[in-house]
């Protein structure tokens, strides 16, 4: 009798994640607004039915594919205790490096995704972060010197991105804590 290998099926969880890696991909080469649903339904080989099956909008899709990013930083923020303040900028730049892919979306397309409020969720991130490692009393120029330093580290996370993590976060996560004084 010939053996018989049962073709692996997808279900729709298989589909959606497709769907987003793609789109995701897409995103980040050529930016949002210039992304059709009709492109990537086309690299995966479905229709665009099959494709509003899963998203009901490009929107609905972006949403999913930065959501991860939001739930992870939210959950970062709310979690984190003031303590040693290279511990919290080495965890936080391993939480932006495994997003960026999606921090590159981010800022290929900050009006394009307005709609998501993150302009004003990213800043609140960053104060929390700020009296995380700062404590809550801090002068301006400590402020300053926080925001050079996450901002620095997030840029690099956006700009290296196609770097080995090796290579980028020691330099990074350094030259943030020179930037806050840190011993």
């Amino acid at each position: 009798m010939p053996s018989h290998t049962p073709s692996r099926r997808t279900g729709p969880g298989d589909t959606k994640r497709r769907i987003q890696a793609v789109a995701r991909e897409l995103f980040v080469q050529q930016g949002v607004r210039d992304t059709s649903l009709r492109q990537i339904s086309e690299r995966l080989g479905i229709t665009k039915p099959a494709l509003y099956y899963h998203f009901a909008s490009r929107e609905d899709l972006v949403k999913s594919i930065i959501q991860p990013l939001v739930d992870d930083m939210e959950r970062f923020v709310a979690e984190r205790e003031a303590g040693d303040p290279r511990r919290l900028l080495t965890d936080y730049f391993d939480l932006i490096w495994r997003h960026r892919d999606v921090l590159v979306m981010i800022v290929r397309e900050l009006s394009a995704l307005a709609h998501l409020d993150l302009g004003e969720r990213m800043f609140a991130w960053r104060r929390r972060l700020i009296v995380l490692l700062l404590g809550p009393d801090v002068t301006q120029a400590q402020h300053i010197r926080a925001t050079v330093a996450l901002g620095g580290m997030s840029d690099c996370a956006v700009e290296y991105a196609h770097l080995p993590l090796d290579e980028v976060k020691p330099v990074a996560v350094e030259a943030a804590a020179d930037a806050l004084g840190l011993p």
